[in-house]
Protein backbone atom coordinates (compact mmCIF):
# COMPACT_ATOMS: atom_id res chain seq x y z
CA UNK A 1 0.00 0.00 0.00
CA UNK A 2 1.51 3.87 -0.52
CA UNK A 3 1.84 5.37 2.58
CA UNK A 4 3.65 9.16 3.78
CA UNK A 5 6.68 7.98 5.80
CA UNK A 6 8.45 9.91 7.98
CA UNK A 7 12.57 9.86 7.15
CA UNK A 8 13.94 11.99 10.08
CA UNK A 9 13.58 16.02 10.59
CA UNK A 10 12.60 17.34 7.22
CA UNK A 11 12.04 14.13 5.43
CA UNK A 12 8.80 12.53 4.08
CA UNK A 13 8.17 10.35 1.20
CA UNK A 14 5.18 8.60 -0.41
CA UNK A 15 6.22 5.33 -0.88
CA UNK A 16 4.97 1.49 -0.53
CA UNK A 17 4.73 -0.14 2.66
CA UNK A 18 3.53 -3.48 3.93
CA UNK A 19 -0.46 -3.55 4.28
CA UNK A 20 -1.12 -3.57 8.36
CA UNK A 21 -2.62 -7.17 9.88
CA UNK A 22 -4.62 -7.68 12.83
CA UNK A 23 -1.92 -8.21 15.54
CA UNK A 24 -4.33 -8.44 18.86
CA UNK A 25 -7.86 -9.43 18.82
CA UNK A 26 -8.22 -6.13 19.57
CA UNK A 27 -7.20 -4.44 16.69
CA UNK A 28 -9.29 -3.61 13.41
CA UNK A 29 -7.85 -2.62 9.95
CA UNK A 30 -9.84 0.68 8.59
CA UNK A 31 -9.15 1.04 4.70
CA UNK A 32 -9.20 5.18 4.65
CA UNK A 33 -11.23 7.09 2.81
CA UNK A 34 -10.66 10.51 3.77
CA UNK A 35 -7.72 11.79 6.00
CA UNK A 36 -5.69 15.62 6.55
CA UNK A 37 -2.75 16.92 7.95
CA UNK A 38 -2.51 18.22 11.27
CA UNK A 39 0.31 21.08 12.67
CA UNK A 40 1.42 18.35 14.60
CA UNK A 41 2.53 16.74 11.90
CA UNK A 42 4.40 19.91 10.75
CA UNK A 43 5.93 19.81 14.46
CA UNK A 44 7.16 16.20 13.60
CA UNK A 45 8.75 17.32 10.60
CA UNK A 46 10.56 20.10 12.22
CA UNK A 47 12.14 17.79 14.28
CA UNK A 48 9.76 18.42 17.44
CA UNK A 49 8.73 15.40 18.36
CA UNK A 50 11.90 13.31 19.16
CA UNK A 51 9.78 10.31 19.78
CA UNK A 52 8.70 9.67 16.66
CA UNK A 53 11.00 6.94 14.82
CA UNK A 54 11.99 7.27 11.16
CA UNK A 55 10.10 5.07 8.38
CA UNK A 56 7.11 5.93 10.78
CA UNK A 57 3.36 6.77 8.89
CA UNK A 58 1.86 9.45 9.80
CA UNK A 59 -1.18 11.10 10.45
CA UNK A 60 -4.04 10.76 13.40
CA UNK A 61 -7.10 11.79 11.89
CA UNK A 62 -9.47 10.41 9.32
CA UNK A 63 -12.65 8.40 7.99
CA UNK A 64 -12.77 4.92 6.52
CA UNK A 65 -13.96 1.52 6.41
CA UNK A 66 -13.77 -1.66 7.67
CA UNK A 67 -11.79 -4.04 6.13
CA UNK A 68 -10.91 -6.69 9.06
CA UNK A 69 -11.67 -7.20 12.85
CA UNK A 70 -10.10 -9.33 15.56
CA UNK A 71 -11.86 -11.78 17.18
CA UNK A 72 -12.18 -9.31 20.37
CA UNK A 73 -13.95 -6.63 18.20
CA UNK A 74 -17.36 -6.59 19.18
CA UNK A 75 -19.19 -2.91 18.34
CA UNK A 76 -18.17 -2.99 14.57
CA UNK A 77 -17.57 -5.62 11.55
CA UNK A 78 -16.06 -5.43 8.17
CA UNK A 79 -18.17 -2.60 5.51
CA UNK A 80 -18.92 -0.77 8.96
CA UNK A 81 -18.22 3.28 8.19
CA UNK A 82 -16.26 4.70 11.01
CA UNK A 83 -14.39 7.95 12.51
CA UNK A 84 -10.78 7.40 13.41
CA UNK A 85 -9.68 9.12 17.17
CA UNK A 86 -6.66 10.56 17.67
CA UNK A 87 -5.98 8.88 20.72
CA UNK A 88 -6.33 4.94 21.24
CA UNK A 89 -7.98 4.24 24.66
CA UNK A 90 -8.37 0.85 25.86
CA UNK A 91 -10.91 2.01 28.20
CA UNK A 92 -9.68 -0.33 30.77
CA UNK A 93 -7.26 1.18 32.57
CA UNK A 94 -6.62 3.17 35.51
CA UNK A 95 -6.78 6.88 33.33
CA UNK A 96 -9.28 5.76 30.89
CA UNK A 97 -11.47 4.64 33.55
CA UNK A 98 -11.03 8.59 34.62
CA UNK A 99 -11.66 9.39 31.35
CA UNK A 100 -7.94 10.34 31.06
CA UNK A 101 -7.93 8.64 27.63
CA UNK A 102 -5.07 10.68 26.29
CA UNK A 103 -2.66 9.22 29.03
CA UNK A 104 -4.25 5.41 28.36
CA UNK A 105 -1.39 2.89 29.87
CA UNK A 106 -2.01 0.92 26.29
CA UNK A 107 -2.58 4.00 23.98
CA UNK A 108 -2.78 7.62 23.67
CA UNK A 109 -1.57 9.41 21.00
CA UNK A 110 -0.09 6.73 18.83
CA UNK A 111 -1.09 7.08 16.11
CA UNK A 112 1.46 8.55 13.39
CA UNK A 113 3.71 8.91 16.38
CA UNK A 114 4.81 5.26 18.23
CA UNK A 115 2.80 2.81 15.67
CA UNK A 116 1.87 3.55 11.97
CA UNK A 117 -1.10 6.33 11.76
CA UNK A 118 -4.07 7.08 9.04
CA UNK A 119 -1.67 8.23 6.30
CA UNK A 120 -1.92 5.79 4.17
CA UNK A 121 -3.97 3.30 2.00
CA UNK A 122 -4.95 0.94 5.51
CA UNK A 123 -4.46 1.56 8.97
CA UNK A 124 -4.67 -0.65 12.10
CA UNK A 125 -6.47 1.08 14.72
CA UNK A 126 -5.64 -0.99 18.25
CA UNK A 127 -8.64 -1.10 21.17
CA UNK A 128 -10.90 -0.30 18.20
CA UNK A 129 -14.07 -0.76 20.02
CA UNK A 130 -12.93 2.52 22.13
CA UNK A 131 -11.26 4.39 19.35
CA UNK A 132 -13.54 4.85 17.00
CA UNK A 133 -17.27 5.71 16.17
CA UNK A 134 -19.62 5.21 14.00
CA UNK A 135 -20.58 7.42 11.05
CA UNK A 136 -24.15 8.16 10.95
CA UNK A 137 -26.45 7.50 7.83
CA UNK A 138 -25.85 10.96 5.76
CA UNK A 139 -23.30 12.83 7.75
CA UNK A 140 -20.59 14.86 5.47
CA UNK A 141 -17.66 12.57 6.00
CA UNK A 142 -15.44 15.60 5.09
CA UNK A 143 -16.60 17.30 8.02
CA UNK A 144 -16.39 14.57 10.36
CA UNK A 145 -12.64 14.29 9.92
CA UNK A 146 -12.39 17.37 11.63
CA UNK A 147 -13.92 15.68 15.01
CA UNK A 148 -10.81 13.15 15.02
CA UNK A 149 -8.61 15.92 16.36
CA UNK A 150 -8.92 19.48 15.96
CA UNK A 151 -12.81 20.22 17.12
CA UNK A 152 -12.44 17.90 20.42
CA UNK A 153 -8.99 19.83 20.60
CA UNK A 154 -9.73 23.24 20.68
CA UNK A 155 -12.90 22.51 22.41
CA UNK A 156 -11.46 20.43 25.59
CA UNK A 157 -7.93 22.09 26.13
CA UNK A 158 -9.27 25.67 25.01
CA UNK A 159 -12.52 26.14 25.83
CA UNK A 160 -13.25 23.15 28.86
CA UNK A 161 -9.66 24.00 30.19
CA UNK A 162 -9.95 27.98 29.77
CA UNK A 163 -13.71 27.25 31.55
CA UNK A 164 -15.34 29.60 29.26
CA UNK A 165 -18.70 31.34 30.22
CA UNK A 166 -21.14 33.55 28.92
CA UNK A 167 -20.65 37.52 29.11
CA UNK A 168 -16.65 36.54 29.08
CA UNK A 169 -13.95 38.37 27.00
CA UNK A 170 -11.72 35.64 25.10
CA UNK A 171 -8.79 35.88 23.58
CA UNK A 172 -7.54 32.66 21.16
CA UNK A 173 -3.80 33.58 19.70
CA UNK A 174 -3.35 31.44 16.28
CA UNK A 175 -6.15 31.41 13.95
CA UNK A 176 -5.25 28.35 12.51
CA UNK A 177 -7.19 24.95 12.07
CA UNK A 178 -7.07 24.27 16.72
CA UNK A 179 -7.63 28.40 17.02
CA UNK A 180 -10.78 27.86 14.60
CA UNK A 181 -11.78 24.71 16.44
CA UNK A 182 -11.70 26.43 19.84
CA UNK A 183 -13.62 30.02 17.94
CA UNK A 184 -15.86 27.61 16.57
CA UNK A 185 -16.85 25.90 20.06
CA UNK A 186 -16.53 28.34 22.62
CA UNK A 187 -19.88 30.09 20.84
CA UNK A 188 -21.48 27.39 23.05
CA UNK A 189 -21.26 29.45 25.88
CA UNK A 190 -21.85 32.87 24.87
CA UNK A 191 -18.93 34.71 25.49
CA UNK A 192 -19.84 38.34 24.80
CA UNK A 193 -15.94 38.71 22.65
CA UNK A 194 -14.23 36.79 20.90
CA UNK A 195 -10.74 38.17 20.00
CA UNK A 196 -9.31 36.47 17.39
CA UNK A 197 -4.98 37.08 16.95
CA UNK A 198 -2.93 36.34 13.98
CA UNK A 199 -0.37 37.54 11.76
CA UNK A 200 -2.37 36.52 8.37
CA UNK A 201 -5.03 38.78 7.31
CA UNK A 202 -7.11 36.49 5.44
CA UNK A 203 -7.27 33.98 8.63
CA UNK A 204 -8.24 37.14 10.61
CA UNK A 205 -10.94 37.45 8.15
CA UNK A 206 -12.42 33.61 7.99
CA UNK A 207 -12.23 34.42 11.81
CA UNK A 208 -14.78 36.97 11.62
CA UNK A 209 -17.15 34.82 9.65
CA UNK A 210 -16.74 32.01 12.02
CA UNK A 211 -17.94 34.51 15.04
CA UNK A 212 -14.68 36.06 16.15
CA UNK A 213 -16.56 39.99 17.65
CA UNK A 214 -12.59 41.20 16.97
CA UNK A 215 -9.39 40.68 15.47
CA UNK A 216 -5.72 41.57 15.75
CA UNK A 217 -3.08 41.40 13.08
CA UNK A 218 0.13 41.01 15.48
CA UNK A 219 2.75 41.13 12.94
CA UNK A 220 3.97 44.66 14.08
CA UNK A 221 4.69 43.45 17.46
CA UNK A 222 2.10 45.20 19.11
CA UNK A 223 -0.45 42.91 19.54
CA UNK A 224 -0.72 43.47 23.82
CA UNK A 225 -1.10 46.66 23.11
CA UNK A 226 -4.14 46.10 21.24
CA UNK A 227 -5.86 43.61 22.98
CA UNK A 228 -5.49 45.96 26.13
CA UNK A 229 -6.88 48.77 24.65
CA UNK A 230 -10.15 46.64 23.15
CA UNK A 231 -10.76 45.55 26.58
CA UNK A 232 -10.29 48.51 28.49
CA UNK A 233 -6.68 48.16 29.79
CA UNK A 234 -8.16 44.98 31.71
CA UNK A 235 -7.13 41.64 29.62
CA UNK A 236 -9.09 39.07 29.03
CA UNK A 237 -11.07 36.16 31.05
CA UNK A 238 -9.63 33.40 28.41
CA UNK A 239 -6.17 33.68 26.84
CA UNK A 240 -6.16 30.74 24.56
CA UNK A 241 -2.15 29.65 23.25
CA UNK A 242 -2.71 27.83 20.05
CA UNK A 243 0.35 28.04 17.86
CA UNK A 244 3.42 26.71 20.15
CA UNK A 245 5.81 29.24 20.05
CA UNK A 246 7.13 31.45 22.76
CA UNK A 247 6.30 34.41 21.50
CA UNK A 248 2.45 33.98 21.02
CA UNK A 249 2.90 32.27 25.21
CA UNK A 250 3.72 35.62 26.29
CA UNK A 251 1.09 37.67 24.64
CA UNK A 252 -1.06 35.57 26.94
CA UNK A 253 1.27 35.97 30.13
CA UNK A 254 0.52 39.70 29.20
CA UNK A 255 -3.48 39.45 28.47
CA UNK A 256 -4.64 37.35 31.45
CA UNK A 257 -6.88 39.52 33.91
CA UNK A 258 -6.69 38.92 37.53
CA UNK A 259 -8.85 35.25 37.72
CA UNK A 260 -7.99 35.01 34.48
CA UNK A 261 -7.34 31.19 32.48
CA UNK A 262 -4.29 30.96 30.29
CA UNK A 263 -5.41 27.76 28.32
CA UNK A 264 -2.42 26.54 26.17
CA UNK A 265 -3.40 23.96 22.83
CA UNK A 266 -0.31 24.77 21.01
CA UNK A 267 2.29 21.80 20.78
CA UNK A 268 5.75 23.32 22.13
CA UNK A 269 9.10 22.05 21.08
CA UNK A 270 11.06 24.61 22.85
CA UNK A 271 10.92 25.83 26.35
CA UNK A 272 9.23 29.53 27.24
CA UNK A 273 9.63 31.80 29.73
CA UNK A 274 6.87 31.52 32.73
CA UNK A 275 6.64 35.45 34.91
CA UNK A 276 5.53 33.71 38.06
CA UNK A 277 7.52 36.82 39.48
CA UNK A 278 3.99 38.93 37.21
CA UNK A 279 1.28 36.46 37.56
CA UNK A 280 1.67 34.79 41.44
CA UNK A 281 -0.35 37.34 42.62
CA UNK A 282 -2.95 37.33 39.80
CA UNK A 283 -4.80 34.37 40.90
CA UNK A 284 -4.49 33.26 37.13
CA UNK A 285 -4.61 29.12 36.47
CA UNK A 286 -2.82 27.68 33.40
CA UNK A 287 -3.88 24.75 32.25
CA UNK A 288 -2.24 22.51 29.37
CA UNK A 289 -2.90 19.26 28.03
CA UNK A 290 -3.05 16.28 25.33
CA UNK A 291 -6.62 15.80 23.80
CA UNK A 292 -9.15 13.08 25.74
CA UNK A 293 -11.90 13.40 22.91
CA UNK A 294 -14.56 12.82 25.77
CA UNK A 295 -16.02 15.30 23.36
CA UNK A 296 -16.47 13.51 20.78
CA UNK A 297 -19.69 11.84 20.92
CA UNK A 298 -21.52 15.60 21.50
CA UNK A 299 -19.44 16.95 19.07
CA UNK A 300 -20.60 14.42 16.43
CA UNK A 301 -24.12 15.04 17.59
CA UNK A 302 -24.03 18.79 17.30
CA UNK A 303 -22.43 18.34 13.22
CA UNK A 304 -25.06 15.74 12.92
CA UNK A 305 -27.29 18.16 13.80
CA UNK A 306 -26.06 21.26 11.38
CA UNK A 307 -25.11 23.34 14.96
CA UNK A 308 -21.64 22.64 14.23
CA UNK A 309 -20.64 22.45 10.59
CA UNK A 310 -16.65 22.04 10.66
CA UNK A 311 -16.75 21.58 6.94
CA UNK A 312 -16.50 25.34 6.93
CA UNK A 313 -12.80 24.89 7.90
CA UNK A 314 -11.91 22.91 4.68
CA UNK A 315 -9.83 24.86 2.49
CA UNK A 316 -8.30 22.38 -0.48
CA UNK A 317 -8.70 18.91 -1.56
CA UNK A 318 -6.24 16.42 -2.92
CA UNK A 319 -6.09 12.89 -3.93
CA UNK A 320 -4.12 10.60 -1.70
CA UNK A 321 -1.71 10.40 -4.93
CA UNK A 322 -0.82 14.59 -4.36
CA UNK A 323 -0.38 13.81 -0.71
CA UNK A 324 3.50 15.43 -0.92
CA UNK A 325 1.35 18.28 -2.74
CA UNK A 326 -0.90 18.82 -0.06
CA UNK A 327 1.65 18.96 2.19
CA UNK A 328 3.76 21.90 0.42
CA UNK A 329 0.09 23.89 0.81
CA UNK A 330 -0.55 23.27 4.09
CA UNK A 331 3.07 24.27 5.09
CA UNK A 332 2.47 27.45 3.64
CA UNK A 333 -0.97 28.19 4.68
CA UNK A 334 -0.62 31.75 4.95
CA UNK A 335 0.73 31.74 0.53
CA UNK A 336 -1.68 29.40 0.15
CA UNK A 337 -4.78 30.96 2.49
CA UNK A 338 -5.17 27.26 3.07
CA UNK A 339 -6.39 25.92 6.74
CA UNK A 340 -7.43 22.06 6.99
CA UNK A 341 -6.94 20.04 3.81
CA UNK A 342 -8.90 16.85 2.85
CA UNK A 343 -7.14 14.27 0.99
CA UNK A 344 -9.38 11.47 -0.38
CA UNK A 345 -8.91 7.41 -1.14
CA UNK A 346 -12.24 6.46 -2.23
Amino acid sequence: MKALTYLGPGKKELMEKPKPKIEKETDAIVKITKTTICGTDLHILSGDVPTVEEGRILGHEGVGIIEEVGSGVKNFKKGDRVLISCITSCGKCENCKKGLYAHCEDGGWILGHLIDGTQAEYVRIPHADNSLYPIPEGVDEEALVMLSDILPTGFEIGVLNGKVQPGQTVAIIGAGPVGMAALLTAQFYSPAEIIMVDLDDNRLEVAKKFGATQVVNSADGKAIEKIMELTGGKGVDVAMEAVGIPATFDICQEIVKPDGYIANIGVHGKSVEFHIEKLWIRNITLTTGLVNTTSTPMLLKTVQSKKLKPEQLITHRFAFTDIMKAYEVFGNAAKEKALKVIISND
